[in-house]
Parts: structure tokens; sequence; C-alpha cells
């Protein structure tokens, strides 16, 4: 992942995925991460995962599609942390959420510093 300002790179994160990370998460409990643009919505700074970023998936196209096949598109979408959970999970499986982006403690730390409610996030995984 890719931290902008503009176009200046400001950091570069090496970060884990949905467990099933191909393809745009269309289901609540597919495993999978949305791909598009979303923006931050909050800020959960008392997270099981360390710290959290929530994005605002799913949007009103996402609630559209999975409403066409009678599903729910599913939420609380969030940049995070490992926490317990992750540091167990983590060394063994990359991609380890349920589609969420995961970072190491210290890099969301850092992330959740830099980043303000509505700032923009362009998903590709």
């Amino acid at each position: 992942m890719h931290l902008l300002s503009g176009k200046t790179v400001l950091k570069s994160y090496d970060v884990g995925l949905g467990i099933q990370p191909v393809g745009h998460k269309q289901f609540e409990g597919d495993g999978k991460t949305p791909e598009g643009l979303y923006f931050v919505d909050r800020f959960n700074p008392r997270s099981r995962y360390h710290l959290s970023v929530g994005i605002s998936y799913p949007n009103e196209r996402d609630k559209a599609y999975a409403a066409q096949f009678g599903r729910d598109a599913g939420g609380d979408i969030m940049f995070h942390g490992r926490g317990p959970e992750g540091r167990k999970l983590a060394p063994k499986n990359r991609d380890w959420t349920v589609g969420c982006i995961a970072f190491t403690d210290k890099e969301i730390e850092d992330v959740y510093a830099m980043l303000q409610l509505r700032t923009p996030v362009m998903i590709y995984a």
C-alpha cells in the first residue's frame, strides 16, 4: 500500500488483505477486501487490532449489487494493526483478515496519525 500526499508517495507498506485476496468484496463473509474509492469515516483507538481506521465500505453501489442477490454487502472494513490475533495469524498467512487491510502494530500507529476523516482511499488489490 502506498500512502500519498498529492502525487508524492510518503510511505509504502506491505499489508495483509482478506483471506480471499483476489477480487472485489461483494458479500458479507466472502473474505475479500473491497476495491475502489472509499473514504476514511472513523477512528478506533480501542480496537482489538491495536488501532483501526474505518473506511466507507459499503457504498450505495456495493449495497445495490449485493441486494440484487438478496445478500448483505457486509461492512466494518478497516485499516488495522495486528493485535494479539494478528500476531498469531500473520506469520503463517499474510492475508488473514475477513476483508480488512492489516498492518503491523507500529505501521498502523503511523497511518492512524497521518489520516483524517474524509481522506479518500483508493484500493486496488
